[in-house]
């Protein structure tokens, strides 16, 4: 680890010493094309203004992205974009290190995300835990730090005809900075919260020694009577966050833009305190003493490196070229789900086969430990071609990701056997990008203005899955009958050598676009794009735009688009299977490959792409001075949503694979395209800037976001016609696991030497749902959903220009210290929930409070 951690240490140290040495002024060509936000993401032909788009843009001005607590930029998104979603589940293994994020309750990986207007790389990690985006892939952009960017622009409409796959949701673009002078912070916060509704435990009830029991039974499941005082307080979470940027001249046409950051965030714990019965037999005394709060349920630990270059030349004759490119390294850890002392998964099968003997005395806590590395590339030139505007692109990206579990056990081999930490396998993603884009401006009669813009993509994609150690996998000797011990590493059992992927794809694509201004109140946009894949051959897609302003400061504006989304190779080729032992029979289950002989047995068929139609239409007001308001509504129709399926099972299940030779499989789940779906709603975003009158510059921003997805079509198994493939808690996960409605609210108020900022945010209803596969509950049975109620969250800052070119803030994210609705626990709820009191659904996480500061300087 060391040998890929210390050129990132040399990287930082160099640009700490250029940090010290260097003072250059800001660019001010770019400093004006950001106050006047000009947007290039939309139109390959156009620079507009945010008001005078035919489509929907949010732009983010750097400063914004640093003028909070979080350091991670996923996390400012969501507290400045009211259709951004960004919730931080935990308990959901390799996801615990790498959340996705959503863009109008659509899943992460249908919205595209750009670098300087270049396709970025999406992650390794396929999510297949209880999470939001449950079986999708995202571009990670926490590997890039908010330091780095000059400004984001989100484009809030469906763009496959002009970027290809991925752009249903809209279009994420990152446009690094590339102005002179330096940058640097250091900022460090950490969590003083207490937590609602968990209490702390003095003691356990209990009569002459004996723990009282609330759950008699003779189980080890039983609830014993805890003694509590008051609300649980924690002071954790310490984050360090170092980061640096800094531009220079290179001659007399050039730029060269360095950033480096390091952060070291400790884990939280918001678990509460476990009830039930730890020890094998009833009234053990060292259930009087053992510490409550097993678990560890929050952010996990995590090491970050970041490195960023963005660069560009100016040679005669109009031409520039230009490069930029990132390396990042994750170290994180993530706790997983508590073995007790009495859990068959602490079971020392090696020191007795006929008496209970824990491997770990007071049962242990397990770690999925992950190291991601990330690297992106990218190198092109642009500039005058015949009278065309052109830019000729390569741009490489990789996202590699191992698992490590420790302070585990193989159970299977016995303790004596068994290692206690474990390397699981990886994953890898990779793609190169060539990109051809001609572009040029006309002059017509008739016309204000008239443009074209047109070129070519070629893109290859890789996924491979790496196998494990065979310790990490194996059934040991104690899998089969009579024990039935499980195998493999316990909370991630390693990926098998069957596992083992190694699959490539390859598309083409040509695309055109007519951009005009018809009059100065009129503008039309057409764009047309072919794609051809390797793997599932064409799709066309088509889009029109238009906007009217029939009087000055009014407009309006619409868009009718098709899209589209590639199903990814890990979602075709994903593999992950367990062996079990099944009346004396070795049996696979788990995970198939959609091409798999047990997958096509049941039913499976090659995946088909997403298809969406987008329809949209809004209103722009911008007669006031300083006051722009939009207000857009959208509707998006998914056809052939991929989703991954329930896991199938019984004896319809069994019939049908022996039927086809196959006899070592029992139950499997795959890809499928599940579902057809409807996404409707409203955004609606206002920012003015108030006039100045005496008390400083003031800036005043809202949003509001209203989201509502239905499912309105399901696929079946012909051959399983009675089996559910995309059942009830899966299905209200996609419709109601993200608000259904967010507003936000911000003040910036900037009187030199001193400036202020506060936002708030309001999260609707999220619905929390049981575990139920069945699409309706028959009346009467219990139904273990609850409704995560409406919260606003506030973050406050003020900062202070202490010296010329140094800052000092101080701040507080969420500084009402405001929690989830807490689950409900026992009965149908079950008892998890007394250790696991909030809901991994929360829109804005559940850590409560987080205090910080922070010193920047700029020259």
């Amino acid at each position: 680890m060391f040998s890929r951690i210390s050129p990132l240490l040399a990287g930082i140290s160099f640009v700490a010493f250029a940090t010290s040495a260097a003072a250059q002024t800001a660019d001010p060509v770019a400093e004006e094309a950001a106050g006047e936000d000009i947007v290039v993401t939309g139109s390959r032909v156009a620079e507009r203004s945010v008001a005078d788009s035919p489509v929907p843009v949010d732009v983010i001005g750097g400063e914004a992205l640093t003028r909070s607590g979080a350091t991670e930029t996923n996390r400012v998104l969501r507290d400045l974009v009211p259709s951004f979603n960004f919730p931080q589940p935990s308990l959901v293994d390799g996801t615990d290190s790498q959340r996705p994020a959503t863009l109008r309750g659509l899943a992460p990986d249908q919205v595209l995300v750009l670098v300087n207007g270049k396709r970025r790389h999406q992650s390794a990690l396929l999510n297949l835990n209880g999470s939001v985006g449950r079986g999708s892939s995202a571009v990670d952009l926490n590997e890039i730090p908010a330091i780095a960017i000059d400004r984001v622009e989100i484009l809030r409409d469906g763009a496959s005809s002009l970027y290809g796959s991925d752009a249903i949701a809209g279009v994420i673009n990152l446009r690094l900075r590339r102005s002179e002078g330096v940058r640097a912070s250091i900022t460090y916060g950490k969590y003083l919260t207490s937590m609602d509704g968990v209490s702390d435990v003095t003691g356990v009830a209990n009569t002459g020694g004996i723990p009282t029991v609330l759950t008699p039974g003779g189980t080890n499941n039983d609830i014993l009577q805890l003694n509590t005082g008051g609300e649980r307080e924690r002071h954790d979470g310490d984050t360090l966050t170092l980061a640096t940027n800094f531009g220079l001249p290179v001659g007399a046409g050039g730029y060269l833009n360095l950033t480096a950051q390091f952060r070291d965030r400790d884990p939280t714990n918001r678990s509460g305190a476990d009830p039930r019965r730890q020890y094998l037999t009833a009234g053990d005394p060292r259930e009087l003493t053992i510490d409550r709060f097993t678990h560890r349920y929050g952010d996990g630990e995590a090491i970050d490196y970041n490195l960023f270059a963005n660069a560009g030349y100016e040679f005669g004759g109009g031409f520039e070229l230009y490069a930029f490119g990132s390396y990042g390294i994750r170290d994180a850890s993530g706790g997983g789900f508590y073995r007790r002392a009495n859990d068959v998964r602490n079971r020392d099968w090696s020191a007795s086969t006929t008496s209970f003997v824990p491997i770990y005395a007071d049962g242990y806590l397990p770690y999925i430990a992950t190291e991601v590395e990330d690297v992106s590339g990218a190198v092109g030139i642009r500039g005058d071609v015949g009278g065309f505007t052109g830019d000729l692109s390569v741009v490489y990206g990789s996202n590699q990701l191992d698992y490590k579990v420790t302070n585990s056990v193989n159970v299977s081999l016995g303790a004596a056997n068994s290692p206690r930490n474990f390397y699981a396998g990886g994953l890898r993603s990779g793609q190169t990008v060539v990109n051809l884009d001609l572009s040029r401006k006309f002059d017509f009669a008739g016309l204000q203005s008239f443009g074209i813009a047109f070129g070519g993509e070629y893109r290859n994609e890789n996924y491979k899955i790496v196998a494990g150690d065979v310790a990490s996998y194996v059934n040991g000797p104690f899998s089969a009958a009579p024990f039935n011990a499980a195998g493999g590493s316990q909370v991630f059992p390693g990926f098998r050598p069957n596992n083992a992927t190694d699959v490539s794809r390859n598309s083409w694509a040509g695309y055109a676009e007519a951009d005009a201004d018809v009059t100065d109140f009129f503008s039309v946009q057409l764009a047309g794009r072919y794609e051809h894949y390797s793997d599932f051959g064409d799709t066309w897609n088509g889009k029109i735009a238009a906007r009217l302003e029939p009087v000055e400061g009014i407009a309006i504006r619409g868009s009718v688009s098709t899209g589209f989304r590639a199903p990814s190779l890990a979602q075709q080729y994903f593999t992950a299977t367990s062996t079990v032992f099944t009346g004396g029979n070795l049996i696979e289950t788990g995970t198939f490959a959609v091409s798999d002989p047990v997958s096509r047995a049941l039913g499976a068929k090659d995946l088909e792409p997403e298809k969406s139609t987008n329809l949209g239409a809004g209103v722009v007001f911008s007669l006031v001075p300083g006051l722009t308001l939009t207000a857009d509504y959208y509707n998006i129709k998914i056809r052939d949503r991929v989703v991954l399926s329930e896991s199938l099972s019984g004896a319809a299940v069994v019939a049908l694979l022996t039927g086809a030779g196959i006899t070592n499989a029992t139950s499997a789940r795959f890809f499928v395209n599940g579902v057809d779906t409807r996404t409707q709603g409203v955004d609606v975003v206002a920012t003015y800037k108030v006039p100045e009158f005496g008390a400083g510059r003031f800036t005043l921003s809202a949003g509001y976001n209203h989201n509502q997805t239905k499912i309105i079509d399901r696929a079946s198994l012909p051959s399983l016609p009675g089996l559910i493939v995309f059942g009830r808690s899966e299905s209200l996960r996609l419709t109601d696991g993200q608000p259904r409605d967010k507003i936000n609210v911000s003040l910036d108020w900037d009187a030199d030497p001193v400036g202020l900022t506060v936002r708030t945010n309001r999260y609707g209803r999220v619905l929390s749902t049981g575990s139920s596969t069945a699409l309706t509950i028959p009346a009467g049975q219990g139904v273990a959903d609850y409704w995560l109620e409406p919260k606003w969250i506030t973050d406050v800052e003020l900062r202070v220009q202490a010296l010329p070119g140094v800052q000092l803030a101080v701040g507080a994210d969420n500084v009402f210290d405001v929690y989830p609705t807490k689950a409900p626990a026992g009965g149908v709820y079950g008892n998890n929930n007394y250790f696991l009191p909030y809901s991994s659904f929360s829109p804005f996480g559940f850590n409560g409070r987080f205090v910080y500061s922070r010193i920047a300087f700029t020259f």
